[in-house]
This record gives C-alpha cells, structure tokens and sequence, in this order.
C-alpha cells in the first residue's frame, strides 16, 4: 500500500514538472509587459519581495542628515536617474512609464513618505526583479541612495527652497 503510495506521488511530481515545463516553453505563460500575468506569478513576486525586505532592509535610521543640501541632492538624483520612470511634481506619466509592466508608482502622487527609509533604501539599491527597476548599486554611492531616500521620505514637507527645486524637475512629457 505505502509503496503504491509512493509510485503515485512520484508520478504526480514528474507530471507537475513536465505540465510546468510545457506552460513555459510552449508559450502559454506570458511574456509580454502588455499582457496580463499569471496569478501565480504575481503572487510569488509579491510574496518574495515582502519576505525579502523583512530579512534584509536596514531598519537603522537614515546615516544622512536632514539637510537643505541633502535634500537638494536627491532631488537632483531622482531627476537624474527616477523621474523618467516614477515622474516628477506635475504626476505627468512618462511614455516608459505608460509602457511598463509592472506599473511604476508616481510618486508626486502615490509617495512613499509611509514607508520605512529603509525599505526605500533597499529598493533603490538592490532594484525589484520582474519589474522595471533597475539596482542602483553600481552606479550611485551609499550615501547618495540614502539622499535620494531621505528626499522620498520627505517629498510632501520640503522646505521652500527644496521644494522650488522639485517643483521645476521636468516631466518627461514636457522635454523638447
């Protein structure tokens, strides 16, 4: 009894593989940015990127200080390099940002004020796999994606001076 048992577990595994393999290579899974993705997909996607932020997100405070210049700083970081994708102060969506699956977050209007600056912080550093965010760790130093991340905690209670700044970052929509 247990060895039959065990023959058809064996059997059910194998069929699991190779009906798995099939929905992939044979093009039932999609691939496009455009289609909709499979449940499973979304579910595993989600659930490893919340598991992973919970072990490994610095939950430290931020190391750098709330300055003007700071702030100054990731303002112009985020110009540089998120505003194509995440927009700016006037919530127009960029063409990459309307042709992106998974849809970025616009954050002018969906911010992440909320959300620990650690979180942020591992976001911007290690990028989100299956999304269009890239991992900003070769190209940006500690210290500026902890500038960008203390401009993001702090978007919707910038100084003036900071805040005239964020506000003349061009959307993308509005470049020549």
């Amino acid at each position: 009894m247990a060895k039959a048992f065990l023959w058809g577990f064996f059997f059910a595994v194998i069929v699991g593989f190779v009906g798995a393999y099939l929905f992939v290579t044979r093009g039932w899974m999609p691939a496009n940015a455009d289609g909709q993705p499979f449940f499973l997909e979304s579910w595993a996607a989600h659930k490893s990127l919340h598991a992973t932020l919970e072990k490994e997100a610095p939950t430290t405070p931020n190391p750098v200080a709330l300055t003007h210049d700071n702030l100054i700083a990731g303002v112009r970081l985020y110009a540089q390099n998120c505003a194509v994708c995440h927009g700016a102060s006037d919530m127009k969506e960029s063409n990459i940002a309307l042709g992106l699956f998974q849809k970025p977050p616009q954050f002018a209007g969906d911010g992440v004020e909320d959300d620990p600056e650690g979180v942020t912080y591992w976001k911007i550093k290690h990028g989100i796999r299956l999304t269009g965010m890239p991992a900003y760790s070769p190209t940006l130093t500690e210290k500026q994606i902890w500038q960008i991340t203390l401009f993001l905690k702090h978007m919707d209670s910038l100084p003036a001076p900071v805040d005239k700044i964020w506000k003349s970052v061009p959307s993308q929509k509005n470049l020549p």
